[in-house]
């Protein structure tokens, strides 16, 4: 078989396109490399989407924080604390130990039955434990910019007259955009390099096709050789850090467009060792 037909038939494996039976001998490299960035797929489903709604649940916890009402800043306070207190792969056991709890019937609210047996499978439940986890932390490097506007901003602000939503939107949250950007990368980056942890998860995989670790686990198992699969799913992951950094590098730059050069904040990557 080609490396064309390998990538043909097992390219898109992971989201049930293509061969349904894995190969069971002689794996060759191209083989591997296919079916790891098949699983790759569910990853960058993960971090894009976990991303994308932790970015604007960060914010409204941010302005829930800094707020003066303690009935906005308290719960916002605690929720933070929790999910940054605990670990990341503890959040997802306690997740899914609780959603198999649910009625599989569904829940009836109403006269209207809910199904909620999706919300065990791996696509919805580690999700949902990703966003929360990174909303988390966003929030709290959304709230150190928004603490560290300066004053001379706001006072320009309220000498022209803006004030209220327009002040917020024209002025404080650009600049806490601007002045958290470099860290919310890092944290962007690093969320992606966690969406690895699903696969030690209870979740189970949809349809039993799995995310790129599934696969590199499933060819250290058949050849017990992991230093095929494992650099591998490296390699694919430093692919995709530098494609995050590019981006975000293009935000940021767009961010500060309006500063001199030697003013300009830079990305700089600064990864965690543990969550």
């Amino acid at each position: 078989m080609s490396c064309l037909q390998t990538i043909a038939d097992y390219g898109l494996r992971s989201i049930g396109i293509g061969e349904r039976l894995l190969p069971k001998t002689d794996f060759s490299l191209c083989q591997q490399f296919t079916l790891i960035g098949s699983g790759l797929i569910w990853n960058v489903y993960f971090g894009v989407f976990a991303l994308l709604c932790g970015f604007v649940f960060a914010n409204a916890l941010a302005l829930a924080k800094a707020s003066r009402h303690a009935v906005a800043r308290k719960p916002a306070e605690w929720f933070i604390f929790v999910f940054r207190g605990s670990p990341l792969f503890i959040q997802f056991f306690l997740a899914y130990e609780a959603l198999v709890l649910l009625p599989r019937e569904g829940i009836d609210l109403f006269g209207i039955v809910f199904e909620v047996s999706w919300l065990s499978r791996a696509w919805a439940g580690a999700l949902i434990v990703l966003f929360l986890n990174t909303a988390a932390y966003s929030a709290e490097i959304f709230y150190g910019a928004l603490r560290s506007i300066p004053k001379g901003d706001l006072e320009a602000a309220d000498a022209y007259g803006i004030s209220g939503w327009s002040r917020f939107m024209r002025i404080q949250w650009p600049t806490m955009m601007r002045l958290a950007w470099p860290a919310y990368t890092n944290e962007a980056i690093f969320l992606f390099h966690a969406t690895t942890l699903v696969f030690f998860s209870g979740f189970p995989a949809f349809g039993q096709r799995g995310d790129a670790l599934y696969y590199a686990s499933y060819f250290v198992d058949k050849t017990f050789n992991p230093f095929t699969p494992y650099p591998i799913v490296a390699f694919y992951f430093i692919l995709l850090t530098l494609a995050l950094i590019w981006i975000f590098g293009a935000i940021n730059r767009r961010l500060n467009r309006h500063l001199p050069s030697n003013e300009r904040s830079k990305i700089k990557l600064r990864p965690q060792i543990i969550r």
